[in-house]
């Protein structure tokens, strides 16, 4: 069977799709800081804006990347995290659970 310009046309939209689909979920399991779970610690995506004052254990220099809870090899733009279950956080996120990397 040859190839038509049919199939070819099928193809390129299935894979379109494909790579519009993959790109939306990845957006959807990012954790927000409105996320009621991210309230509830304190989550910021960027630590630099953590409530110093709610949280007074926050120091400049802690995020997500060097925590020990941070589930991505080093470098990672973003990574696991047991707490946010299904979800990727920031590595220059910041949240109360934070426990220096050993």
């Amino acid at each position: 069977m040859t190839p038509t310009r049919r199939t070819f046309v099928i193809h390129s939209v299935v894979g379109a799709s494909a790579l519009a689909t993959g790109s939306l979920a990845f957006a959807q399991t990012m954790v927000l800081d409105t996320d009621p779970q991210a309230i509830a610690l304190g989550y910021k995506n960027d630590a630099s804006k953590a409530d110093k004052a709610k949280y007074p254990k926050y120091a400049a220099g802690q995020n997500c990347a060097n925590c020990a809870l941070y589930q991505a090899k080093a470098g990672d733009p973003v990574g696991a995290c047991p707490l946010f279950a299904g979800k990727q956080v920031s590595a220059k996120a910041w949240c109360s659970a934070w426990a220096k990397k050993a």
